[in-house]
């Protein structure tokens, strides 16, 4: 017996097979031999008996198919009883139920094999439905359903004290009527209220119960007490547990003299909130050139670096530089491309491209929020202004052969053509046509 879940396109697979209401109801089972493994029949069985129980769940067409595979699923096995059978009988003569699906399960329960006996086997779920003719069918009740069926019914072989304690891991809502025709793509939830439910949204919901569906349910942890351990016996072998001989590890930078981290710290600190003083300011160069660990101490994370380039672009170049080969680099390089378009910013990242190799995607990136900055600016005065910083900028990294031309030649080329009033955009214009 497989325990396990079904995958998703099993679910699938077995859904589809229940929405083909317009083919023969043994070109169905033929199907469901060929697609869904004989070991997997038990676990997709009692799926779909969890399912039946709910009658909001499969509408008539589906419901007559899933009553042919739980009988056929086992009919053809000459060597084991259906373990359905009670559910089969139960459901026979369950009197809330169509009278037609009563019929249907008692003819399944009376085939006995031959042609004759499933001629109504080659006809599809929504024939059988449509000819179906109340007078022809007789039904009887579960008692004597359960003497002619008695040889096929199972005799527990003992009963289990905590057997029916798990709960199922599905659970009717209970805001919807149970009596709701499943049919229906809205039905009636208090008077006066509907509530719609798609075929879409239906197909979704019962492929995913497919998949979550467990035999295992939800059951109460039973605490069970340890046992008592045995005495040791003369001659008994005694386990061992040898002591580990752990090696110590000094740690030579403790007790170390930390001023000197301090006063960059300071300095850093004093640096996000203003321009420092050309001495101070060359003092954390100083100090950053002499022991460039001293960047991962100094007190500043990514969230910070705006008001550092804002403030002192210098020391945010001298900073950026010594942090190039950090694992947060990257996380530097977006705050960096995501800030507000200035002078300064521009002057952090040209410095950046003199000093160190900087990653391609981030320079294009960088250029790209520079255009659109431009274009989406709406004071005229100082978009003007930013245009001729970022021509400046372009030329510089095109003269330096920081970036490859062709890989931005478009998108330059539409924004000079769009300031071309502006000198500047009118020169780097002429620029990029001399490296054509």
């Amino acid at each position: 017996m497989n325990m396990r879940k079904l995958r998703a396109e099993e679910s699938q697979t077995l859904y589809s097979l229940l929405k083909a209401e317009q083919c023969s109801l043994d070109e169905i089972f033929a199907d469901f031999n060929s697609k869904i493994p004989l070991l997997h029949h038990f676990t997709v069985c009692s799926y779909l008996v969890m399912l039946l129980e709910d009658r909001k769940m499969f509408n008539s067409h589906q419901r007559l198919v899933a009553f042919a595979i739980l009988h056929l699923a086992y009919s053809s096995q000459k060597s084991s009883s259906n373990p359905f059978i009670t559910f089969l009988l139960n459901a026979s003569c369950d009197d809330e139920a169509e009278k037609y699906e009563r019929a249907f399960i008692l003819q399944l329960l009376s085939s006995d094999g031959s042609n004759s006996g499933k001629e109504f086997l080659r006809q599809s779920a929504a024939e059988y439905i449509k000819g179906f003719d109340q007078s022809l069918h007789a039904f009887p009740q579960l008692e004597q359903l359960q003497q002619q069926f008695s040889c096929k019914l199972h005799e527990e072989p003992y009963h289990f004290l905590f057997k029916d304690v798990a709960t199922k891991n599905v659970v009717p809502d209970p805001d919807v009527p149970y009596g709701c025709d499943a049919n229906s793509p809205e039905f009636d939830l208090q008077p006066g209220t509907k509530s719609k439910l798609g075929s879409g949204d239906r197909d979704e919901t019962v492929v995913g119960l497919l998949s979550n569906l467990s035999l295992e349910g939800f059951g109460p942890q039973w605490i069970r007490p340890l046992p008592p351990r045995l005495p040791i016996q003369d001659g008994e072998l005694v386990w061992l547990n040898p002591d580990d001989n752990h090696e110590l590890l000094w740690d030579y930078g403790m007790c170390v003299d930390t001023s000197r981290g301090a006063a960059v710290r300071e300095l850093i600190a004093n640096a996000l909130k203003g321009a420092l003083a050309p001495a101070q300011q060359e003092q954390v160069l100083v100090e950053l050139a002499d022991d460039p660990k001293l960047v991962y101490h100094c007190g500043l994370t990514p969230r910070k670096l705006p008001e550092l380039v804002e403030n002192n672009p210098l020391v945010a170049v001298e900073v950026l530089t010594k942090l190039i080969n950090s694992p947060e680099i990257a996380e530097y390089f977006t705050v960096l491309v995501n800030m507000d378009m200035s002078l300064h910013s521009m002057e952090v990242v040209n410095r950046l491209t003199t000093a160190v190799e900087l990653p391609a995607e981030f320079i294009h990136m960088y250029i790209t929020n520079c255009i659109s900055s431009c274009v989406n600016i709406k004071d005229k005065y100082m978009q003007n202004r930013l245009v001729r910083l970022v021509c400046v900028f372009l030329q510089s990294l095109i003269r330096n052969n920081i970036i490859n031309v062709k890989d931005l030649f478009i998108e330059v080329q539409a924004f000079c053509i769009e300031f071309s009033r502006i000198r500047e955009a009118a020169a780097l214009f002429r620029l990029l046509k001399s490296l054509e």
